[in-house]
């Protein structure tokens, strides 16, 4: 038997390509929904005959869910946006290092906004939307690390003074101050649900989502949109209440539901998931709990090469790598990059080839990158949405 065993397997591989090429012909005359009806009658089957299925298959591959080719034309002025993210950005970090260093105990956290300042411009300049005679009006729940970014943005708007940004978590200090987190109670014209870290987000938003259901189905709101748009941390979604409460929005069919979970990779004391992949993990936990899931990890200065990666190189290579990993790339310069993504892989050091050392280290993750956080944003669906 052992003997036969390589005949067997190259057997297997010529019937696989046959086996592809079927699938193929029932794509074609019967699209995605004879696709799946076959697969699941031949998990079916295998099932019935007691055949255990190892793998996961709630994964999709490491790499963006929307293609270069269906990805919507940018509406905006990008390098317009990038200015005024820039200087937002600034304005965050210069208020949270003002108010520590006034020795009174008090400070803020800086990377939250600043891992997540591009998908939140995005979505101020082109998807949250305000009530009016014809719309029901956006809930937006950032990151409540993240409040010192949207501070500086209303600082610009005019909608909050200079004063009140210097007496950041001083919210009793002479000429007005701000709010450490989110809370309606002491800015009732600012904020519009309490927010806080430690998972609690997660709940509020699937709970504000569902009564808002309960009140359209009952006649005593209008059926005129309206979205809760949530934004949390990975390392939160450690938290039980994110995880267990995420099947209340599939079973409710909250669509008016989108949760963005900024995967910076990143906790206060190191990686998220240093030995493993968090973005992967949390696919999986939404997917099973029936959530329609969009991932956005790669940079569109990714797009050259994968398009270049017939034989699905580079993306063994994404696949192989954990957070640890990327978390290391992105502090080492291009050149030492690329030799830790070629991995002494020649077709994969060609590809490489292709770029500059500094283009190596400037090339982004998607959440860095307009283009790639638009449809991130604005995904559709009839499922509640998880975007890491």
């Amino acid at each position: 038997m052992a003997v036969k065993l390589p005949n067997l397997i190259d057997e297997l591989s010529e019937d696989r390509v046959e086996w592809i090429d079927a699938l193929e012909d029932i794509f074609r005359q019967f699209g995605e929904a004879g696709v799946r009806d076959i697969l699941r009658a031949l998990q079916n089957h295998a099932i019935n005959r007691n055949i255990t299925l190892n793998e996961a298959t709630l994964n999709t591959p490491y790499i963006n869910t929307i293609s270069p080719a269906e990805q919507p034309q940018y509406p905006g002025d990008i390098e317009l946006e990038k200015r005024i993210e820039n200087i937002i950005r600034w304005n965050a970090m210069a208020m949270v290092l003002r108010a520590a260093d006034r020795g009174v105990g008090v400070g803020g956290h800086i990377a939250t906004y600043a891992s997540a300042a591009t998908m939140l411009e995005v979505g101020f300049h082109h998807c949250f939307r305000n009530c009016s005679d014809d719309y029901g009006g956006d809930i937006v729940m950032p990151q409540p690390h993240a409040a010192p970014g949207i501070y500086a943005r209303a600082y610009l708007e005019g909608r909050l003074s200079e004063a009140q940004l210097e007496n950041y978590r001083r919210e009793l200090a002479p000429g007005g101050g701000l709010s450490s987190y989110p809370h309606p109670r002491s800015m009732p014209d600012f904020w519009q649900v309490p927010n806080a870290s430690m998972g609690l987000s997660t709940p509020a938003a699937i709970y504000q989502a569902r009564f808002a259901k309960y009140l359209e189905n009952r006649g005593l709101k209008p059926k005129n949109g309206g979205k809760i748009w949530c934004f949390i941390g990975d390392g939160e979604s450690d938290e039980p209440e994110v995880m267990g409460t995420i099947n209340v929005a599939s079973r409710e069919r909250l669509d008016n539901l989108v949760l963005v979970v900024n995967c910076n990779l990143q906790r206060l004391d190191g990686p998220v998931r240093g030995n493993g992949k968090i973005i992967q993990e949390l696919e999986r936990g939404f997917r099973g709990a029936d959530w329609n899931v969009i991932k956005v990890i790669w940079g569109s200065g990714w797009d050259g090469l994968l398009a270049q990666d017939t034989r699905g190189i580079l993306r063994h290579r994404m696949e192989e790598c954990v957070d640890g990993d990327y978390q290391r790339y992105s502090i080492l310069p291009g050149d030492v990059q690329r030799e830790h993504w070629v991995s002494g892989e020649p077709e994969l050091a060609r590809m490489m080839n292709a770029l500059s050392d500094d283009e190596v280290r400037q090339i982004k993750r998607g959440g860095r990158t307009r283009r790639r956080s638009m449809p991130r944003l604005r995904a559709p669906g009839k499922r509640p949405t998880a975007p890491p």
